[in-house]
């Protein structure tokens, strides 16, 4: 992963707005928001177009940052993240809402292309470059592409709450692997949480 000992900026994507926070589409910033909380970061403060907060983890100094921007803008508030803190393109990983991952289900991939995913194509725009590390949070597909839309910007139903937490749990639990450059062993940890009864 991330082999340079600076720190690192953990991207959350998702839209701004009470009536946004429990949408699929923002479980990038609920992974954020269980990290942040677990391991002890700073309080949340407006800063390059977002908000961050920052922390360190496995003796890694990391930076949060939920762009306020609406998604199909993010790239300029992490842009601006990344300016300040000098960092290289694969110090940035963006937390994301997946559709062609099982519910629960996370993956952890550098590179690749954006899926119709707006917030991982302005991403893109904004460095000339999609070589940022993703954790992709599976969400589900509807079914139909015509239902995507809904689906997305649709709210967790009841039904999910189990595994969202569970999810949420895991990812803020195994955070340690993934700033120490282990995504194997991060998204293996993860599984293994997310599997127990």
């Amino acid at each position: 992963m991330a082999i340079q000992d600076g720190p690192l900026l953990w991207v959350g994507l998702g839209n701004p707005g009470s009536e946004h926070a429990r949408q699929r589409h923002n479980i990038g910033f609920m992974a954020l928001d269980e990290i942040a909380r677990r391991h002890r970061f700073s309080p949340w403060r407006k800063r390059f177009k977002g908000e961050v907060s920052e922390g360190t983890i496995a003796g890694r100094r990391v930076w949060a940052l939920k762009p306020m921007t609406y998604m199909n803008a993010s790239g300029d508030a992490v842009q601006q993240a990344a300016s300040f803190l000098k960092l290289p393109v694969d110090a940035i990983t963006a937390f994301h809402d997946e559709l062609d991952l099982a519910p629960g289900k996370v993956r952890v991939k550098k590179g690749g292309g954006v899926a119709g995913h707006n917030g991982l194509r302005d991403m893109r725009r904004a460095f000339a470059s999609a070589e940022f590390w993703r954790v992709r949070l599976g969400i589900g597909h509807p079914g139909h592409k015509d239902a995507v839309i809904g689906h997305v910007l649709g709210n967790f139903a009841k039904q999910d709450a189990a595994w969202l937490s569970k999810l949420l749990d895991a990812v803020a639990d195994a955070a340690g692997l993934l700033a120490e450059g282990k995504p194997e062993d991060f998204m293996t940890r993860v599984a293994l949480l997310t599997q127990e009864a």
